[in-house]
């Protein structure tokens, strides 16, 4: 009996560093050609759906399957949504309609939930241990501004964006140093994951020692959607985590800044650094479609009708 035995995207690490190259690549091909692969998921449909506000995620989603020919179904007030319906049968019954489905959630374990009784890929679009698709983006962006060989610094929180870049840059090769204030260090399981891949990953509470020298500086919000409560407490934390002016000159002279965005200036970054010249934000949100792009054409092949 053939049955559907879908691939899903729940952590970056659902990929092999192979894997993650050749989306990659073919998220460059589909950077530079917008026509050639107009069609290639033509018929297909994409389930959206989101537990917190989304506007570089939800658009890019939209634009990267309609580019390619399907459809985007918006799942906004659905029974899911209103927590009358469970995720085994909302799983089960979104795969009737759509051969994809992308969830952003605040607890990853219903992604887990999904994953295990639908019969079409699950994408994690943000939860509260990663945020792969982001990744996928920063990844491309990285590697057209510096190359395979970049040092990342990473300043500021170690949540879900840090914890997904780290593993991403782990699993090509790539140097990471993080920096955040105590308490809010990336997750031990997420570093041993890291180590699997080899020593790339480099933790401090330091600022100025993470950027030295480095190629790209990266930092997201201090105060999450869902950290809202803590937001007293987490500015007083993040004190002296600021990327300014100051902290780039520690970077190499031709150093990028990056920031998954939306962000709060004069916060997390200083206003002229994140609207300078050094920044490749607006790029890295770009790369949001191409990534998303050849993710979804990869899940569609790799989710091929098997043998049970």
């Amino acid at each position: 009996m053939a049955l559907r035995r879908p691939r899903h995207l729940l952590s970056v690490t659902d990929l092999t560093p192979a894997e993650l190259e050749a989306l990659l690549r073919q998220a460059d091909v589909l950077k530079k050609d917008r026509t050639t692969h107009a069609q290639d998921l033509q018929g297909k449909a994409l389930a959206f759906y989101t537990e917190k506000a989304s506007t570089r995620t939800r658009l890019s989603f939209q634009a990267a399957i309609e580019q390619l020919g399907g459809h985007f179904m918006d799942m906004a007030g659905s029974q899911l949504g209103a927590g009358k319906e469970d995720a085994r049968d909302s799983a089960q019954m979104v795969g009737l309609y759509a051969d994809f489905l992308a969830a952003r959630v605040f607890r990853h374990g219903l992604l887990e939930e999904l994953a295990q009784h639908a019969r079409i890929p699950v994408i994690n679009a943000l939860s509260d241990v990663e945020h792969p698709c982001q990744a996928l983006a920063d990844l491309q962006t990285i590697l057209a501004h510096k190359g395979p060989q970049a040092t990342v610094a990473y300043v500021g929180d170690g949540n879900n964006v840090c914890a997904s870049l780290a593993l991403a840059c782990s699993m090509l090769g790539m140097r990471v140093r993080v920096a955040t204030p105590k308490g809010f260090e990336l997750d031990a399981g997420i570093v041993k994951k890291c180590g699997g891949f080899g020593d790339f990953v480099k933790a401090s509470h330091d600022p100025m020692q993470a950027v030295d020298g480095a190629d790209v500086v990266y930092t997201d919000v201090w105060v999450s959607m869902g950290d809202e409560k803590e937001k007293d407490t987490r500015l007083r934390a993040f004190n002296g985590f600021q990327v300014d002016a100051a902290l780039m000159k520690h970077a190499k002279k031709d150093a990028v800044f990056m920031h998954c965005l939306p962000a709060h200036k004069g916060l997390e970054v200083s206003r002229d650094v994140i609207e300078g010249r050094q920044s490749v934000v607006l790029d890295q949100a770009e790369n949001r479609l191409h990534a998303q792009k050849a993710l979804l054409m990869f899940l569609q092949g790799a989710s091929k009708t098997k043998q049970a």
